[in-house]
C-alpha cells in the first residue's frame, strides 16, 4: 500500500502548543486528580511571562490536595445552582447561554469533522471543549492537521474574542487559588497565540 499524500510533519513548536491547549482543557474539564496534580507540580518554565506563570502553577500544585482542588473547582464552575464563573463562549460574547456563538461553533465542528463525545452534557462552547478542539486540530486528531490559517480562523471566531477575558476573571475569582494560577498560564498563552495569529494576518 502506498500513501498518495504524506502525512504533514507536525513541528515540535506546534506539538507544544497542542499539549498546552490540551493540558488547560483537561484542567478546566474537571478537578485534577492526584496524578495530574503531581504532573503539574513537576512542570518547569523559563523566564518568559508564560514560563513564569507555569512555574507559579507548579508551586501551587505542589501544595494542593485533590480534595481542595475539587472544592475549588466546584465553587468556581458548579456551585449551588451555578458557580462563580460561567465558562461558555455564548455567555461571554452575548450575556446569555446557548446563543449564536454556540450555533456557529456547531456548524464549524461539522465542517472540521469534530463530533461531540457521547457522554458529554455540557454545551460545546465551554472553555475546556474549545481548548481541546484547538489542540486536536493542531496535531490532526480529528482528521488532517489544520494549517495555520484554519487554526487562526477557529481561534479568532471561538476562542480569541472571550478566552483572555475568562482567564483574567479566573485569576481574580474569589474562590480561585490553584485555578488563579491556571488562569495566569491561560492568559499568558492566549496573549502569545493572539500575537502570533495577528502577525500572520499582517
Amino acid at each position: 500500500m502506498t500513501l498518495t499524500e504524506p502525512y504533514p510533519v507536525i513541528l515540535d513548536e506546534d506539538r507544544l502548543r497542542a499539549d498546552l491547549y490540551n493540558y488547560l482543557g483537561l484542567m478546566l474539564a474537571g478537578p485534577p486528580d492526584e496524578m495530574l496534580l503531581a504532573q503539574t507540580a513537576g512542570l518547569t518554565g523559563d523566564g518568559s511571562p508564560l514560563g513564569q506563570a507555569i512555574e507559579g502553577l507548579a508551586r501551587v500544585a505542589k501544595v494542593t490536595k485533590p480534595k481542595a482542588a475539587q472544592r475549588e473547582f466546584d465553587a468556581l464552575f458548579i456551585g449551588l445552582g451555578r458557580g462563580e464563573l460561567l465558562p461558555y463562549a455564548s455567555y461571554y460574547m452575548t450575556g446569555f447561554l446557548n446563543e449564536k456563538p454556540l450555533a456557529k461553533l456547531r456548524a464549524d465542528m461539522v465542517a472540521l469533522g469534530i463530533t461531540r463525545a457521547p457522554n458529554t452534557f455540557e454545551p460545546e462552547d465551554n472553555i475546556a471543549s474549545l481548548l481541546e478542539m484547538m489542540g486536536g486540530m493542531i496535531v490532526g486528531r480529528f482528521g488532517p492537521a489544520a494549517d495555520l490559517s484554519r487554526q487562526r480562523a477557529f481561534y479568532n471566531t471561538h476562542i480569541g474574542p472571550w478566552a483572555p477575558h475568562f482567564f483574567t476573571d479566573l485569576q481574580a475569582a474569589k474562590g480561585s487559588v490553584l485555578y488563579a494560577s491556571v488562569g495566569a498560564v491561560g492568559a499568558a498563552f492566549m496573549e502569545i497565540e493572539q500575537e502570533a495569529f495577528r502577525m500572520m494576518a499582517g
